[in-house]
């Protein structure tokens, strides 16, 4: 039997937004326990959020989360010697979890031509997110088609 399950942290929110998916944001960006360089490359991508959108940066930040947050997922189960892709629901901290690092990627792997700075490439890719076009909607798309292209395999769910 294994020890009790360690409480969940609460994460402060961020100083500027006061929001605590933005600090969680921050600190999945975070490379090496640079927390001042992460914070500084989100804020800077929000500020042009609202100088090219005229909107609420911290509003198209969670509405680009929520496009990117997947409803289902699948998962492998092996059941009698095989494995098999069992679609399952994504429960709510899982699904920002992995828009976030999504949304990431899909930054991260934009051309240095267009975009010269991480934060315009970060900006570039909520902004996509938000209007639900971008490489981390593309994900989010594919892994809902694989979940429905394994319904059948749905009765595996444990």
């Amino acid at each position: 039997m294994r020890s009790k399950k360690a409480p969940k942290q609460i994460l402060s929110p961020d100083p500027i937004y006061n929001s605590r998916l933005v600090t969680r944001f921050i600190n999945k960006l975070m490379v090496s326990g640079k927390k001042s360089v992460a914070e500084k490359l989100v804020y800077r991508a929000l500020e042009k959020i609202r100088e090219e959108s005229k909107q609420d940066p911290v509003a198209v930040f969670e509405k680009a989360i929520a496009n990117v947050a997947p409803k289902m997922e699948v998962r492998p189960r092996r059941v009698g010697g095989a494995s098999y892709q069992v679609p399952i629901e994504v429960r709510g901290d899982r699904k920002e979890a992995l828009a976030i690092r999504w949304i990431l990627a899909g930054a991260k792997s934009r051309s240095n031509k267009e975009y010269h700075s991480f934060d315009k490439k970060l900006a570039a890719e909520f902004m996509d997110a938000a209007n639900n076009t971008g490489l981390a909607i593309k994900k989010k798309d594919d892994i809902q088609k694989q979940a429905a292209a394994n319904r059948a395999f749905s009765h595996f769910r444990w």
